[in-house]
């Protein structure tokens, strides 16, 4: 029987700019991230920053377990095997680049840990079709393709994703406003399990929402800011150089305003996307940033102060990133320790745990 915690009755924790997590002292704190290139701002701001907020207010009786989700990648086919490789080496040089320690956290290859997969057949066999037809990500990936053009994989990973929650007994779950019905599956998949077996054999996670509000591409921000944009111009990478920051902000799309600048998603939603984006890297509300920003009457000030402010926030993680990528072994050294010496075990146990239960 699992250990009970005391703040499982909500479903979850919005945290507010400014504060740092406040996590029962026994919490197991979980996440992970796709190898599709390098973060950008919207990764850092949605998720990665409360990594390394959560690390360094995390009590040793508290698990961190943040890594690669290498296998939700192939969801859509990856035919170049070495540039995937790749891929996800500079994932885990990103993680550390953010500041994550591999001695405070384990941080980890999804693939290396083979009870993932086995934890999502056995979830599988209880999640209803009709309940993975509501999701409306893999729906918005899936846009344009016929029906022999959407697999299985594609329609099916929210299961996959709960099972990388569960195999840790997580029991916190920090994620950006995309992943709500994500975690909300989770809960249902916890539910219905523990039901059948009756009893509490799996932990039913709280959502931990990020202070900042989805970060919007910078050339159209009535959509997210994505690696999939065919436009370069629309997003800022971690690892983007000061005059390429630069040059992104100065183009991006705002509007024809330019003797004042102040929250509108609606009517502003250009400039609402840059105040937000200042108010997620300085931890300020947004009616803060506005006063800080009231003084200013036209784009060049203030498409320079908001390109100042990335620039400052980023520089650190840059240079440990140019760093950490030049030394593959060691990232490989890294990603292979976490994942066997470490979550391994912790998956092992969970595993037997269920099936035990289940009868096998």
């Amino acid at each position: 029987m699992k250990r009970a915690y005391s703040l499982l009755a909500e479903r979850s924790v919005r945290l507010l700019q400014n504060e740092a997590p406040q996590l029962p002292s026994d919490a197991v704190i979980f996440s992970m991230i796709q190898p599709t290139g390098d973060f950008h701002l919207g990764n850092y701001l949605g998720a990665n920053k409360v990594w390394k907020q959560i690390q360094d207010e995390k009590l040793p009786s508290q698990t961190c377990l943040f890594g690669v989700a290498d296998l939700h990648a192939i969801t859509v086919a990856k035919l170049d095997a070495p540039k995937f490789k790749q891929l996800r080496i500079q994932a885990i040089a990103s993680i550390l680049a953010l500041g994550i320690s591999p001695e405070k956290c384990i941080v980890s290859f999804q693939s290396m840990i083979p009870e993932h997969s086995q934890l999502n057949w056995l979830l599988a066999t209880i999640t209803s079709m009709g309940y993975l037809n509501r999701m409306t990500q893999w729906k918005s990936k899936s846009v344009g393709m016929d029906e022999d053009q959407v697999k299985l994989g594609l329609f099916a990973y929210p299961v996959l994703q709960a099972a990388d929650i569960l195999l840790y007994d997580s029991t916190h779950v920090p994620v950006g406003e995309d992943q709500k019905q994500h975690l909300e599956l989770t809960r249902y998949i916890v539910r219905r399990f523990n039901k059948m077996y009756k009893g509490e054999y799996l932990v039913e996670p709280q959502t931990v929402f990020t202070p900042t509000k989805k970060v919007l591409s910078l050339t159209n921000p009535t959509k997210k800011m994505s690696k999939s944009d065919p436009d370069p111009m629309s997003r800022i990478y971690l690892t983007d150089t000061p005059e390429c920051i630069q040059r992104k902000i100065k183009k991006c799309l705002t509007d024809s305003i330019t003797d004042a600048f102040y929250y509108d998603p609606e009517a502003r939603p250009g400039v609402s996307n840059l105040i937000n984006i200042v108010s997620g890297l300085q931890n300020k509300t947004v009616a803060q940033v506005e006063e800080d920003i009231k003084h200013m009457r036209d784009y060049r000030a203030f498409k320079g102060y908001v390109s100042d402010m990335i620039i400052e926030e980023l520089a650190p993680v840059r240079t440990r990133y140019e760093s950490l990528i030049k030394d593959p072994a060691y990232l490989m050294e890294v990603a292979t320790k976490g994942s066997l010496e470490r979550a391994r075990p912790i998956a092992q146990r969970t595993i037997k745990r269920l099936m035990d239960r289940m009868g096998f």
